[in-house]
């Protein structure tokens, strides 16, 4: 089977592919040079063109990594995550008896390099950094297919494949944080908002489940919740046989919203519609002081079968600028509330800088500072997912908070999504 083939098949066709993936003879070494080793140079190669040839932009700044440093983060990028990829195969391997399972290291790397399918192609995105949080939502799909290879390939009892993933998961998590701080020593990443953190020693949970916590020597915690993540698994599998049904049936318009079905379950609302644009728009404040709006813009579209809409203005006062956007992404609004920080605490100062994560009752709040009033950000996660988010340059904090308190907040939480057809 040609390398095209099996992404098609892995992607498509993921209960049907994973006995045939199985039986097939192999090794570590044929599994890494036919297909770990190609597709893991997607994210990489991607991330170096966005980051260096077309950078992340605001405010009519444009930030673009130095092509040294982008090309050393593309070299220990690629090397650590196919070493990611073997690090989660033995985790995968040693986890098995405890979900019923059998050992088989082959099998495992098996589940890993094919079910990292779809987080690999996902990749693409990072070809505009505006973008590449949509990677995320290939990183979500790659969840359900190691669910479903597990009891193939590990030949664990179906109905602990959710638990199993769930650890595997956290596992994968608590790796990418450790590999991140191994990747900080050769590459100085330099803006605000690219640190890493080291993982101090994390509880794994059993077969059983409950929380995980992974502290930090910062002083950071994030909980995970296993039993959370085995419930997703199974949304996702109700979804998925919607999704095998509407490509049995030929029609691309249902597959496409059947895709969007499968990601949707991620959150358990479904694939609902987002908040209309023009409502957004309409909740943008004209002025937030003596800070006037200079522009605004709002605008919706979809992909995978997932709808989103945001809306963000522009606001000056002599050298002062800032932004202002409010962004909803539908029925995986659910998402945001899962992001790195949303389940994490943290009260952080360096000698330049100022960052906090908090909870306001249901919402979740990040706020990022300069100490010599640069720059500074103050993002909101409503209790519906929908994100606030305000930043500037030679803004004070108190300020940028006054823009978020202008949103109307209670109101976007009060507003109702419409279930997706």
């Amino acid at each position: 089977m040609s390398l095209l083939e099996r992404v098609q098949s892995i992607l498509l066709r993921p209960r049907q592919t994973w006995p045939v993936i199985a039986a097939e003879p192999a090794d570590a070494a044929s599994i890494y040079s036919r297909y770990v080793v190609i597709l893991a140079a997607i994210p990489a190669i991607c991330a170096f063109i966005g980051w260096t040839l077309v950078g992340a932009g605001a405010f009519g700044v444009t930030y673009r990594l130095p092509i040294a440093t982008g090309l050393a983060q593309l070299v220990v990028g690629y090397l650590l995550s196919l070493a990611m990829i073997y690090v989660l195969a033995v985790i995968v391997d040693a986890l098995a008896p405890t979900f019923g399972g059998g050992k088989d290291r082959i099998a495992a790397l098996k589940v890993v390099a094919y079910g990292s399918t779809a987080g690999f192609l996902g990749g693409v995105f990072s070809l505009l950094p505006s973008l590449s949080m949509l990677g995320l939502l290939a990183a979500i799909y790659s969840i359900y297919l190691i669910y479903t290879g597990l009891p193939v390939l590990m030949r664990c009892p179906p109905e602990k494949a959710g638990a199993y993933t769930a650890v595997v998961i956290v596992c994968a998590l608590i790796s990418m944080i450790v590999l991140g701080a191994v990747s900080s020593l050769f590459i100085n990443r330099g803006p605000i908002g690219f640190g890493t953190s080291t993982v101090g020693a994390p509880a794994l949970p059993g077969a059983a489940g409950g929380d995980v916590q992974i502290k930090t020597p910062d002083g950071a915690t994030m909980t995970i919740n296993p039993a959370g993540m085995a419930e997703m698994a199974k949304r996702m599998e109700e979804a998925s046989k919607r999704m095998e049904a509407a490509q049995k049936s030929g029609d691309s318009a249902a597959t496409g919203k059947a895709m969007g079905d499968v990601l949707g379950a991620v959150t358990g609302s479904g694939n609902a519609a987002p908040i209309a644009a023009a409502d957004l728009k309409s909740m943008l404040p004209e002025a937030v002081g003596d800070m006037k709006r200079s522009a605004i813009e709002a605008g919706s579209g979809a992909a995978m079968g997932i709808a989103g809409s945001s809306a963000k203005a522009s606001y000056v006062a002599g050298e002062r600028r800032a932004e202002l956007s409010i962004t909803d992404t539908g029925g995986l609004a659910g998402l945001a509330t899962m992001a790195a920080w949303a389940n994490l605490t943290m009260d952080k100062e360096t000698a330049d800088k100022v960052e906090k994560v908090y909870k306001e009752g249901a919402r979740s709040v990040h706020e990022e500072y300069r100490k010599d009033g640069s720059r500074g950000e103050v993002t909101v996660i409503l209790a519906n997912g929908v994100i606030v988010s305000a930043e500037g340059t030679r803004v004070d904090m108190t300020t940028l908070k006054a823009m978020v308190r202008a949103v109307d907040l209670a109101r976007i939480e009060a507003t109702k999504r419409v279930a997706g057809r």
